[in-house]
């Protein structure tokens, strides 16, 4: 009687080892779908987004929006709707693949970009952006570098034209070129945790604030 006891709770501790092992694995299929599929956090690690986004902040990035893409070779699957101007995307940076930058779209297809003493045209209309900033007084000549007087270009097909906010500082499409929408990752939406390394402090009133 003995034995059978021991055998019934043997067998009762594995049927519970598997249970367990089998919502392990289903977790880790679930997480692994909706990173890949549905959205995914990111850290951001520089200030050329200020002052929209901190050092520190951790945003979500939703990857559904623009479509579903096949894992590894970023190509679309099912096409949902393309970034648009004033979205802030996180993509592969061109130069580097193994990057991901964040940035803001500011010209898409078609669209003809310019700057003149650090004033953005798309389409020979000035942009009205209050989220960007300027923190350097100084306008450099385009003889010198692009910061501050670029172009007109013309955005290709498939392709985008994306600035930082923190205009002076921010190595962006005025540097390298354009982003192909095929290296877009997705939309950034939601601050959901922001650590201030300096203070050494949680930035509570910028946990759940919404990105626009």
């Amino acid at each position: 009687m003995n034995t059978d006891r021991s055998l019934e709770t043997e067998k009762k501790k594995k049927s519970g080892l598997r249970e367990n092992i089998e919502a392990i694995i289903i977790a880790v299929i679930l997480a692994m779908f909706i990173r890949t599929f549905v959205v995914q956090a990111f850290k951001i690690p520089s200030g050329s987004m200020k002052e929209t986004l901190q050092i520190g902040d951790h945003i979500l990035v939703n990857k559904f929006i623009y479509g579903v893409k096949v894992p590894f070779i970023n190509k679309t699957m099912i096409s949902i709707k393309d970034p648009k101007r004033e979205d802030i995307v996180v993509f592969e940076f061109p130069e580097d693949p193994d990057k991901d930058f964040i940035k803001r779209v500011v010209g898409v297809e078609g669209d003809t970009v310019e700057i003149r003493d650090k004033k953005v045209l798309v389409n020979g209309e000035k942009l009205d952006q209050k989220f960007a900033v300027h923190t350097d007084p100084h306008i450099i000549p385009e003889m010198i570098q692009p910061r501050d007087n670029f172009g007109p270009v013309k955005v290709p097909e498939d392709s985008l034209f994306v600035m930082g906010d923190n205009r002076d500082h921010s190595y962006d499409s005025r540097f390298w070129g354009f982003v192909d929408i095929e290296a877009v990752k997705g939309k950034a939406f939601i601050i959901y945790w922001s650590w201030d390394k300096e203070a050494f402090g949680v930035r509570w009133g910028r946990i759940g604030d919404l990105l626009r």
